[in-house]
């Protein structure tokens, strides 16, 4: 099993770390995020692996102090929906820094791989999908999973987001897209 370990240490070392998947409808890229869901796990995903190395490091007595959250929404049609809240709608705002900040996105707290795995599955469950020239199960919306790293007093340590685009193609390129 490959590992993702770098990409996971980096955030538990107090950074931010983004992962894109991109490319056309039907080249793989959710799957390379989720893999496939065999028990024998012959081809885990991203999410997956990262939550092998998340709850390895964890178990070490430098990091076993902090907490994992988990949060999941997707944008479509230019709108953001909370996947793990009955795709709630969210808004988009600016802080006072700058920084964006999703308003009213929940979060759920995991303590450990089958529970992040869990949660993950459910915002997938709820993701927007559709039928495509391309692909019968595509899906039509960019999903953005976080995974923050939390001290026991709330303020993060690292931040780990996965995204998953819509297909790339140009409309012309796909044909009997849901409307």
């Amino acid at each position: 099993m490959e590992s993702v370990r770098p990409l996971i240490e980096a955030a538990f070392n107090k950074t931010k770390v983004t992962c894109f998947a991109y490319g056309q409808t039907g080249s793989g890229k959710t799957f390379t995020m989720m893999g496939n869901s065999n028990v024998n796990m012959s081809a885990p995903g991203l999410y997956l692996l990262s939550a092998f190395d998340i709850f390895r490091l964890l178990e070490t007595e430098n990091y076993n102090h902090l907490e994992v959250w988990v949060s999941f929404y997707e944008i479509y049609c230019g709108k953001l929906y909370d996947l793990l809240n009955d795709k709630a709608l969210l808004q988009a705002r600016e802080d006072g820094k700058q920084n964006i900040c999703i308003v009213g996105l929940s979060e759920r707290q995991v303590t450990s791989l089958n529970s992040m795995m869990q949660v993950i599955e459910y915002g997938l469950k709820a993701r927007t999908v559709g039928v495509t020239g391309a692909n019968s199960d595509s899906s039509r919306s960019h999903g953005i999973i976080q995974i923050t790293l939390k001290e026991p007093n709330g303020s993060m340590h690292g931040k780990i987001s996965f995204i998953d685009l819509a297909g790339s193609e140009r409309a012309a390129d796909v044909t009997d897209t849901n409307k």
